[in-house]
């Protein structure tokens, strides 16, 4: 089965390998590095690239050059997609949304979270981000704490809200709940399944032999495009389940003749 002995594995960033917004513990990043020797790897999340090397790349110590061509980085759920040539992170492909799209949704986000009751005074940093490919509200900021994050809509209700309304004012672009506190916005279609067909186009490696490591695999979650699209996936609820389960993938992928 692909789950057992995949060729690559795929993970969520947020509350997948490290807390909302946070670099990975030194535990992950050792998992990683293993991971590397055995597998290819790609991280397909929300963020922009910039969080991606805040949160995963600067924490990758000792990792070789030839470990980190074997490392694919799909910023916003997808959209996005960058490879290491020569020791360099090169962008691939950006599914960029057009003026008009952004304008709208910024528009269709913030006046839809005012209304909801959504749009809070005290934050980290802005609510709103135009990340080229993708629009993100972030209900307390992008450095909100994660502790303020977790309590702010602990059950997904708010989230799943917003989402819903949104979507309804935007029929022609895709609306998905994010991390703890966020709704992402992209192209109609151009979601985290979209990312991993394109991944599986650019290196060659079959859908059948991935699989997928998220905590949003939730009807309303931004990972469940990739559930659908019939990728094998595990669900975890953070880091440590992550880790726990690495533990027993690593060694079993090892044994492995490729």
């Amino acid at each position: 089965m692909a789950t057992q002995n995949p060729l690559l594995v795929a993970f969520d960033l947020d509350d997948t390998l490290a807390p909302s917004k946070s670099p990975i513990d030194p535990r992950m990043a050792e998992l990683l590095i293993r991971l590397l020797d055995v597998a290819e790897v790609c991280v397909i999340s929300g963020g922009q690239f910039a969080q991606f090397t805040m949160q995963v790349i600067d924490n990758l110590v000792d990792v070789d050059a030839a470990a980190l061509t074997r490392l694919h980085l799909m910023p916003t759920c997808g959209t996005q997609y960058y490879r290491n040539e020569d020791g360099a992170w090169v962008q691939v492909y950006a599914e960029n949304l057009t003026d008009d799209q952004k304008q709208r949704a910024l528009i269709a986000v913030e006046e839809t979270a005012r209304e909801l009751g959504y749009w809070e005074a005290e934050t980290w940093g802005p609510i709103l981000e135009d990340r080229g490919s993708q629009i993100t509200f972030s209900a307390l900021g992008q450095a909100a704490p994660v502790a303020a994050k977790t309590q702010w809509d602990a059950d997904g209700v708010k989230k799943t809200a917003l989402r819903e309304a949104v979507q309804t004012l935007l029929p022609d672009l895709e609306v998905r709940s994010g991390g703890s506190t966020s709704v992402d916005i992209t192209r109609r279609g151009i979601d985290k399944a979209y990312g991993m067909t394109r991944l599986a186009e650019l290196t060659g490696i079959p859908l059948d032999d991935m699989l997928f490591v998220g905590d949003r695999l939730d009807e309303n979650g931004n990972d469940y495009p990739v559930k659908a699209l019939g990728v094998d996936c595990v669900a975890v609820e953070g880091w440590e389940d992550t880790a726990a389960f690495l533990t027993t993938l690593i060694p079993a992928l090892q044994t492995v003749s490729r």
